[in-house]
């Protein structure tokens, strides 16, 4: 996988070749269509002035005329018109020229072997030290004919390449910023989509397609930001059905108790009367009380990590403190309640233990058919204990049960909507059964019941 490191380092290497191949074409176009036919004429006129010199002054000697020449940077071939030939300067690497080449010369026609040499690179067609890549012109002197083939040598040629190595240069860092702006363009570009995202995510709309698909951090980083936005999306899904239940479960008792408290107001009421409607206003009072106490609970339990108290506990009085407090409700119910209950102590936080237990016998006993029953077993199981709550009620879907311990999560079955509740329960339930690094963990039937399985460790790693 590429990181954003490698991709950069790779991008900014790529850039840099890139643009020194492109700066070299560049140079060489240049030098083929400019520098080439200046440098040729230029030498040309300095070939001509040395013919011009030497016929005007027959006296001097040509060859130390042209020795003293060479001296100061340049490359001198000469043929006479009986034949003979000299050199003076450098050596040629190679001293091939045709026989027209030097006819013509002597013939009075300039010969332009550095403008019309073979279009190569232009390292190779400026530095060829060749007799061919040379200008020639016709020289007289002391009633002798000769054709005069010159051409700079390499050290002269390196001072006259300074320009051109200067608009290669230039060109390279011009088209060097030019592809960094580009490029940069496009490394930003996902950030910037991942910017206006969370804009629009801030307007509350979580339907943000984002079409990243690099593999670098950034790729990743769309990754989890898409992740996220589908997140967010369902928690507010879940939000607005929270909101849906609790105004449901929040509006009806308070209309029972409007409806009842309105009756009580009636003169013609019998004291029987007005202890039915008090019971009902006291059964809605306690309705509402569960429903704050749970709401109360969910907010605070994701910020009590830190604040669970562990202590020893007797989680055998526990148990039977708690089938105690249940077992008038559980009988006005029709439902038989049963228990096998081992001596157990745990390191524990007793209130979050009893929070569990009630919650449990709460559902076993809310959930449960007329006649049915209850099941508490609590047993030791080596390092861990184990509490099952089992009941024979109207038990659960496969997919009621893959759903049971999400927040706010209430079955929407007609079985279940005249049963009060916030879908709470379940949710503290497991969330507290974490914060004991323990596991809960449920297996149901439908129509035959329910059993929910609790492993608690004995003591808690320090």
């Amino acid at each position: 996988m590429k990181t954003l490191y490698t991709k950069f380092v790779a991008l900014t290497a790529c850039i840099m070749v890139v643009s020194s191949l492109i700066a070299f074409v560049l140079a060489n176009g240049y030098y083929q269509q400019k520098l080439k036919p200046e440098n040729d004429e230029k030498n040309m006129r300095i070939a001509q002035s040395i013919a011009e010199f030497t016929s005007l002054h027959p006296d001097i000697s040509l060859d130390e005329y042209l020795e003293n020449l060479s001296e100061i940077g340049y490359q001198f071939y000469i043929v006479e018109d009986n034949g003979n030939e000299r050199f003076f300067g450098s050596a040629f690497r190679d001293t091939t020229i045709s026989k027209q080449a030097i006819d013509d010369v002597l013939a009075g026609k300039p010969y332009h072997g550095i403008r019309d040499f073979p279009q190569q690179t232009f390292v190779t067609g400026f530095f060829a030290n060749e007799l061919s890549n040379t200008v020639g012109v016709k020289l007289s002197h002391d009633q002798h004919q000769y054709a005069l083939f010159l051409r700079p040598d390499i050290k002269l040629l390196f001072n006259e390449m300074h320009g051109l190595f200067g608009v290669m240069f230039a060109a390279a860092i011009l088209l060097s910023i030019l592809f960094v702006f580009i490029s940069t363009y496009y490394l930003v570009k996902p950030i910037r989509k991942l910017t206006r995202a969370t804009h629009v995510i801030a307007e509350g709309k979580f339907d943000v397609p984002l079409d990243v698909t690099t593999k670098d951090e950034i790729g990743q980083l769309a990754t989890s930001f898409s992740y996220m936005t589908a997140q967010l999306a369902k928690m507010e899904d879940v939000r607005r059905e929270f909101i849906s239940n609790v105004s449901h479960d929040i509006q009806s008792p308070l209309s029972s108790i409007k409806g009842y408290t309105n009756l009580l107001a009636k003169d013609t009421l019998t004291n029987e009367d007005k202890k039915v409607y008090i019971d009902v206003i006291n059964s809605e009072i306690q309705r509402l009380s569960n429903l704050t106490q749970q709401l109360l609970q969910l907010t605070s339990i994701d910020q009590m990590q830190h604040l669970v108290k562990f202590e020893k506990v007797d989680f055998t009085a526990l148990l039977h403190e708690m089938l105690h407090q249940h077992r008038w409700k559980i009988g006005q119910a029709g439902i038989m309640l049963r228990s096998q209950i081992e001596d157990i102590e745990l390191e524990a936080d007793a209130v979050m233990l009893g929070t569990i237990v009630d919650n449990l016998l709460t559902n076993a006993t809310k959930y449960n058919r007329d006649g049915g029953s209850i099941e508490v077993i609590a047993t030791n199981d080596g390092d861990k204990v184990r509490l099952e709550v089992k009941d024979s009620g109207i038990g659960m879907t496969d997919e009621q049960r893959q759903q049971i311990f999400k927040r706010f999560y209430r079955a929407d079955d007609a079985r279940t909507q005249t049963i009060s509740g916030s879908g709470l329960g379940l949710s503290i339930v497991e969330s507290m059964v974490q914060l004991h690094n323990g596991i809960i963990t449920v297996d149901s039937t439908l129509h035959r019941g329910t059993m929910f399985t609790v492993l608690l460790p004995k003591k808690q790693a320090k």
